[in-house]
């Protein structure tokens, strides 16, 4: 089976009313877990590679080693998305090297770490739109500042986060910019803002309403009840990882990650993609941990890598499950890259896109 472009499996997604995890990725052992996960349950995937990740694994690899999962599981439905572009070039070179997904976030500048205003988001955004979509794939905006409304900054990710103090205007993606965002750029899936950040430190204690704002999401789902929204930063951090981590050896101060119900309830309104890659890489590392300590003499990298693999599996398999994502990747037959761009250009993917609720 074919890589699919994100629009049309989050079109599936709406469609049956779940959600997708997308998982990060810098090596092979991580891409085989994750494909194992879903073939176990029958899953469509989203893997995603951030800026960082193509520079330490390097584009041909990370191209390549797609192209082998891709071969080693026909019967499930890949999407390559470039996580958190920064500029055109980033977009554009993701392409070029087998990504059919992008995302530009035009909420911070290209330094990746200067918040951007509005009119610069919208233009950008448009840009890589525009170049996309002549070849089929699809594009995430982001509108909104990702960071922590505790204490009103953001964490960086591979050097990508905004710097200095944010306000809750800046946090908290507004509605009404939303519609008109989501009409000025034609964007695919919108990432919104809500009080999610990246990294294992998002909460100093289990999130409510106030610092993890999920009526954003209703009211812009609500407004734009055909658009795919996206929460970012929205691992668990669950506390049996925090526990084992701590057990073997390691110092993580306890922290609180997004819970699971509330991304549920985000799923049911709207959320069709949600990120993870903080949960993967405290499974993968509290396992490097306990074979570390376990078996002082171990000098074989195997010996690391497949428990951290086992570890890796059953989370993904676990979020597949919990957002209804199993059983649907038998039924989708990815539609080619050259049928997307006919469709965008023939307008057949823009109309009921676009419809604001009554």
């Amino acid at each position: 089976m074919a890589k699919i472009t994100l629009r049309q499996l989050l079109d599936d997604a709406a469609e049956r009313g779940y959600g997708v995890p997308a998982f990060n990725i810098n090596n092979m052992e991580q891409g085989l877990a994750i494909m194992e996960a879903a073939s176990a349950v029958d899953a469509p995937v989203i893997i995603q590679a951030s800026r960082g990740a193509r520079s330490y694994a390097g584009d041909i690899m990370l191209s390549r080693m797609i192209d082998a999962l891709v071969e080693m599981f026909p019967h499930i439905p890949l999407c390559l998305h470039q996580d958190h572009g920064n500029s055109e070039a980033t977009c554009a070179t993701a392409i070029q090297h087998g990504f059919t997904s992008v995302m530009m976030d035009g909420s911070l500048k290209a330094d990746a770490t200067t918040v951007a205003d509005y009119t610069y988001n919208v233009d950008i955004t448009r840009r890589v739109v525009q170049m996309a979509h002549w070849i089929g794939a699809s594009v995430e905006g982001e509108l909104g500042v990702l960071g922590s409304l505790e204490h009103g900054s953001s964490e960086k990710e591979d050097g990508h986060g905004a710097e200095g103090a944010l306000g809750h205007d800046q946090l908290l993606t507004d509605p009404d910019q939303a519609v008109e965002f989501v009409g000025a750029t034609e964007v695919d899936a919108l990432a919104i803002a809500m009080g999610t950040s990246h990294g294992a430190y998002k909460f100093t204690r289990k999130p409510d309403g106030e610092i993890l704002a999920m009526r954003v999401v209703e009211e812009i789902h609500r407004r734009l009840p055909n658009t795919h929204l996206v929460m970012h930063g929205s691992s668990s951090v669950p506390q049996p990882l925090q526990d084992m981590f701590n057990a073997f050896g390691g110092e993580m101060p306890q922290t609180w990650g997004v819970p699971i119900e509330e991304i549920v309830l985000g799923i049911k309104h709207g959320v069709r993609k949600v990120n993870i890659d903080t949960d993967c890489r405290l499974a993968m590392t509290a396992a490097f941990r306990k074979v570390a300590l376990q078996s002082k003499s171990e000098f074989d990298p195997r010996k690391f890598l497949k428990p951290a693999m086992d570890a890796l599996r059953d989370l993904c398999r676990e979020r597949f499950e919990q957002f209804g994502t199993a059983g649907n990747a038998s039924r989708i037959r990815p539609i080619p890259l050259a049928e997307m761009a006919r469709r965008y250009r023939s307008g057949a993917l823009k109309s009921e896109r676009m419809t604001k609720a009554a």
